[in-house]
């Protein structure tokens, strides 16, 4: 370590870390009386025990560095900067809360900071650091990125994910974890095969460091010289803080798992008692100064809690503000040349995500196999011998880890192009889209965004079987924060994506696999179309056939039978799956007066049952019949072909279910 890195041990600096940690060990102690009190409520995780971390790592950071917590954050926060006052207010959940009270105690978050939160989700936020060190990497900004956890993190996949994308793509971030021993109630030693926590980190090759959690001046030159080789080198450092909590894992917490003795054994050892000591011991401060600093923080707690018991509730009106951003006005949609090409449906996806790449610098895509194969199904084929593989970047298989750092790079004004190889494959992506995506708005009361883009193949019909023929758009339409897109026509394999990357929040777009050899002829000023709305694809009077994706063109087939037995089926592309575009489908049924929803997903909790619910509530007396529904039948997904044909909607089965509500 050079003169440069070391701390500088004189009055001023000695006093301010014991000062860091001071402050939060009583703000602990308030908040602890506090929820007591009922003031605050939910999970409360306190820090008391890990002060050290917290003053030996941040300070260190530079004001553009990044921090992502975990939920015992408030030391984290405290540190940062965020005040105390709008920590606390958060804490009780009043409007003024440093994430307007939409976060509480677990998810504090700070734009001004550059803090990112804490994460309620063990192991949650490591791929989101990743993502933020993502797009610094790209961006060739020196900035870095700090990540605390547990160490009950390190046994979720995506610790591994994280250090592995980290090491192989020389991400600036700094890991620390916190090893307090005990993850939630069980010892380390009961749960990890291998207890020495910073060898995992070793094996993906990451320079990784053990340091005395409980020794504030440890951590801080370990921090020094971790910080300053990763702004030299723009690599990853992984430093293992051993500590311990003095207090249970959360407020709920009997204890039952340790004894008392061996907390106060540890207590004797604590990194405010060490420090304080050690500091009083050795004259560079007084028992007047200690008494100064407490004071100063008593003074403060009080008009803490002074500000968030005057603060206020948000308003009921106001329920679902931050769930979306501010949306932007539909695309302009250019004037048609009058010339088309022909094109496959593959061909159009790919098109359009090349159009993006040349459009704006901050677009690219990653994913599994994108780059040198081409994609699973050949969609990226060519592109990274035109762009390179930084902006056309093979992923390991770790789909939560590069899905979360995706997200993370999007937080940062990075527009990802996010590709899953199929559907089935994003529920390992699952927690990041649901728990990152599409609440990390919310959370944040609106300072943190996810222009995130996620592509994936759904549907049946290629003889998968049941593991890769699943259609599961309709479990993603349940979620809010997210939007949902099923393209089906060829100007909207194209257009679609345009207008999703321009979107301020995380949209998903399920490209049905059975469509990607599809051909037809679109014209060569085919752009961005409006993602917003439902399309009447052909104009009927008898009855409305509701559908989306890969099923459109059999319900095309279908009206077009039904028209020569006398029938004039309307026929209306969902295209959005969330949020629906109930208008364009009330105005329809009200019309018609008899409805069909036509859905590849199972009928079970469909998003069918959810439009004939709507139906119901807002067109009842227009019907002249029930609404009817024809879904995948409620088996996994056969592997024979006459199998996998009858358990999915077909055209014969839309017109026998068409004609029965008409009764012919």
């Amino acid at each position: 370590m050079s003169l440069i890195d070391k701390p500088h041990l004189d009055r001023a600096h000695v006093l301010a870390l014991l000062r860091d940690m001071i402050r939060v060990r009583m703000f602990e102690e308030k908040c602890a009386e506090l929820y007591t009190q009922q003031k605050i409520r939910g999970f409360l995780h306190l820090y008391d025990g890990e002060e050290a971390i917290a003053a030996g790592v941040i300070p260190v950071l530079g004001p553009q560095d990044r921090i992502v917590a975990t939920y015992r954050e408030h030391g984290h926060a405290l540190v940062r900067g965020v005040p105390m006052t709008t920590v606390l207010a958060e804490m009780y959940g009043k409007a003024e809360g440093c994430s307007g009270g939409r976060g509480g105690s677990m998810h504090l978050f700070d734009a001004a900071t550059n803090f990112f939160g804490g994460n309620a989700i063990v192991g949650g936020g490591l791929p989101l650091a990743a993502g933020l060190a993502l797009a610094d990497r790209m961006r060739g900004e020196a900035n870095v990125t700090a990540c605390f956890f547990g160490e009950g993190a390190v046994a979720e996949g995506e610790f591994h994910e994280s250090m592995n994308l980290a090491e192989l793509w020389d991400l600036p971030v700094l890991f620390v974890c916190e090893n307090n021993g005990y993850a939630m109630g069980s010892a380390l030693a009961r749960t990890e095969a291998q207890t020495d926590i910073q060898q995992k980190a070793e094996s993906y090759g990451i320079t990784s460091r053990v340091v005395d959690g409980m020794d504030v001046v440890a951590v801080e030159a370990a921090s020094r010289e971790a910080i300053a080789q990763i702004r030299e080198t723009g690599r990853p450092v992984f430093l293992e803080c051993r500590t311990y909590r003095f207090r249970a894992h959360s407020m709920f917490d009997a204890q039952l798992y340790r004894e008392k003795a061996e907390i106060e054994q540890w207590r004797k050892k604590g990194p405010i008692v060490r420090f304080q000591g050690w500091l009083l011991e050795n004259g560079l401060i007084h028992d007047s100064d200690v008494s100064e600093i407490e004071r100063a923080v008593d003074a403060e707690i009080a008009e803490a809690v002074a500000f968030a018991e005057a603060g206020t509730w948000e308003p009921v009106e106001d329920l679902t503000k931050h769930v979306l951003g501010p949306q932007p006005d539909p695309p302009t949609t250019p004037a048609l040349s009058g010339k088309t090409v022909e094109i496959t449906y593959r061909e159009a996806v790919k098109q359009a995500i090349r159009d993006a790449m040349i459009r704006d610098d901050r677009v690219f895509l990653m994913g599994e196999d994108v780059g040198a194969y081409g994609g699973c199904y050949a969609v990226s084929k060519g592109l990274m011998d035109e762009f390179g593989q930084d902006r056309i970047r093979d992923t390991p298989l770790s789909e939560s880890g590069f899905t979360g750092a995706g997200i993370g790079a999007a937080a940062v004004g990075m527009r990802p192009i996010v590709e899953l190889m199929t559907v089935n494959f994003s529920l390992l992506a699952l927690d990041q889209i649901m728990n990152t995506a599409a609440t990390i708005r919310h959370m944040s009361g609106g300072q943190f965004g996810v222009p995130v883009v996620i592509r994936m193949a759904t549907g049946a019909g290629k003889q998968l079987a049941a593991q890769h023929s699943h259609s599961l758009e309709g479990w993603y339409g349940h979620i809010p924060g997210l939007k949902v897109l099923t393209p089906a026509t060829l100007e909207d394999a194209r257009g679609m994506l345009w207008t999703a990357l321009e979107d301020p929040d995380p949209v998903l777009i399920f490209e049905n696999v059975m469509l990607y050899n599809n051909t037809g002829q679109i014209d060569e000023a085919a752009g961005p179309v409006d993602i917003s709305k439902a399309a009447v694809r052909r104009e009927g009077t008898d009855i409305s056939l509701i559908t989306y994706g890969g099923s459109l063109f059999k319900v095309l087939a279908a009206a077009e039978e039904l028209a020569e037995a006398g029938i004039s089926a309307e026929v209306i592309d969902l295209r959005t799956l969330r949020p629906l575009d109930d208008a364009t489908i009330m105005a329809s049924v009200n019309k018609t007066r008899r409805a069909i929803i036509i859905d590849e997903g199972w009928r079970t909790g469909s998003i069918s049952a959810e439009i004939s619910a709507r139906i119901m509530e807002q067109a009842l007396w227009s019907l002249d019949a029930p609404v009817g529904r024809v879904c995948a039948e409620e088996v996994p997904i056969p592997y024979p072909k006459h199998l996998e044909d009858a358990s999915i909607p077909q055209t014969p089965g839309i017109v026998a279910a068409a004609r029965a509500l008409l009764g012919r």
